[in-house]
C-alpha cells in the first residue's frame, strides 16, 4: 500500500476507533494493514465529558484530555508522516463542538466521524451515541456543521437499535453531506445491503459503506462484499496483529478481484 493510496478517498480496510486505546500509536501501529485509522472516541463537550468520566469510574477506558481539541491536533500531528489516512471520532451533546473539531481534521486532512453509534447509558442520557439515531435531523445538523468546513466526513452508526429506520438515516446524512456511512451490523450483516440498495441513485448515490463486525478474514470480507460494502473495519483485530494481517491479507484479494463471491456462503470464521 502507498502512501497516496493510503490517503485515497476510498479505504478499504478501516481501523475502527477504541475509547481510550485508538491514538496515534496504536494508528501508527495499523498503518501497514489499513487505509484509514480513526482516532477517538474522543468527548469534546461538558455533557459528552461527564458522561465519560462516569464511564471511566465503572471500569472503562477513555480518553479524557484537559483540552479536546489540542489533542486531536497533537494527536493528528503525531501520525502526520504515516502511510494511512487519519480519522477522528467524536462524541457530543452540542453541534458547537463538532464543527470545532471538523475544522481540525480539516486543517489535517482528516476524517471527522460523529459518533452516533455508542450505546452506553451515560452517553445517551446527554444525547450522544445512539442517541442521535432517534433524532436524524439534529444528526443531520451535525453533520452538515462538519461537512463545512471541508472536512471528509463519516457518521458512525448502529443496526438493531429498536424503532430506527436505518436507511430514513443514511438519506438524512448523505443530504447533509457525509462522505462515509460506517455501519456497525450486530448480527443484522444483511442491513448493508439494504444501505447500498439503489446504487447510482441520490442521496445516497456518493455515499462510502463501510461494514463492521464480526470481520475476522476472507469470508466475513467476502461476505460484506457481497451486501455491496464499499470497505470494511475493524476494531479489537487492531490490537491483535496476526488478526489484523489475516484480515488485510483478505481484503488485499477483495481489492484485487480475486476473492471468490462464493466464500461468503460458507461458514463465519470464529473470533477467538
Amino acid at each position: 500500500m502507498t502512501e497516496s493510496e493510503a490517503r485515497g478517498l476510498a479505504p478499504f480496510l478501516v481501523a475502527a476507533s477504541l475509547s481510550g486505546a485508538a491514538d496515534a500509536d496504536w494508528a501508527r501501529a495499523a498503518a501497514p494493514h489499513v487505509d484509514a485509522a480513526m482516532l477517538g472516541g474522543i468527548a469534546l463537550d461538558p455533557a459528552s465529558r461527564a458522561a465519560a468520566r462516569d464511564l471511566v469510574a465503572r471500569g472503562r477506558s477513555e480518553f479524557l484530555p484537559d483540552d479536546p481539541l489540542a489533542w486531536i491536533d497533537r494527536q493528528l500531528a503525531a501520525i502526520a508522516d504515516a502511510p494511512v489516512r487519519p480519522g477522528v471520532n467524536l462524541r457530543s451533546a452540542l453541534v458547537g463542538p463538532v464543527r470545532e473539531a471538523a475544522a481540525v481534521c480539516a486543517d489535517r486532512g482528516a476524517v471527522c466521524e460523529i459518533n452516533a453509534h455508542c450505546r452506553q447509558p451515560e452517553l445517551r442520557a446527554v444525547g450522544c451515541g445512539e442517541s442521535l439515531l432517534r433524532d436524524p435531523d439534529r444528526l443531520a445538523g451535525y453533520v452538515a456543521a462538519a461537512a463545512e468546513t471541508g472536512a471528509t466526513t463519516s457518521v458512525k452508526v448502529r443496526a438493531e437499535v429498536p424503532g430506527v429506520d436505518l436507511v430514513a438515516v443514511a438519506d438524512a446524512v448523505a443530504e447533509a453531506g457525509a462522505d462515509w456511512l460506517h455501519v456497525d451490523a450486530m448480527d443484522s450483516e444483511s442491513v448493508v445491503a439494504d444501505l447500498t440498495a439503489d446504487e447510482g441513485r441520490p442521496p445516497r448515490a456518493d455515499l462510502t459503506v463501510i461494514a463492521n463486525n464480526g470481520v475476522r478474514g476472507r469470508r466475513t470480507v467476502a461476505e460484506y462484499a457481497a451486501h455491496g460494502a464499499d470497505a470494511v473495519s475493524v476494531g479489537r483485530p487492531t490490537e491483535r496483529p496476526d488478526e489484523l494481517a489475516r484480515v488485510a491479507e483478505a481484503v488485499r484479494a477483495w481489492r484485487d478481484g480475486e476473492l471468490p463471491g462464493d466464500e461468503a456462503d460458507s461458514r463465519r470464521e470464529a473470533s477467538p
